[in-house]
């Protein structure tokens, strides 16, 4: 198992270990998650980014889910 000196005692010096315990750390990844969301709706890799390919499965579903309805009242 890795284990750092430095680590342990960057661990042990963050604030709020006596009254949050373990979940002292919860802001960190609150604002890890934060960034990861806004880069895969701002950053684009070419013309393409994570939002633009979301709207363009959303609307394909909803197109076939009303195809289907088109058909089964046809029928």
């Amino acid at each position: 198992m890795f284990y750092s000196n430095k680590l342990a005692v960057l661990l042990n010096r963050w604030p709020g270990k006596e009254r949050f315990g373990m979940y002292r750390f919860l802001p960190v990844f609150f604002v890890l998650g934060a960034v990861l969301e806004f880069s895969m709706i701002k950053w684009q890799v070419g013309e393409v980014n994570f939002y633009s390919i979301y709207k363009k499965k959303q609307a394909q579903k909803i197109i076939l889910a009303e195809m289907n309805n088109a058909a089964d009242e046809s029928v």
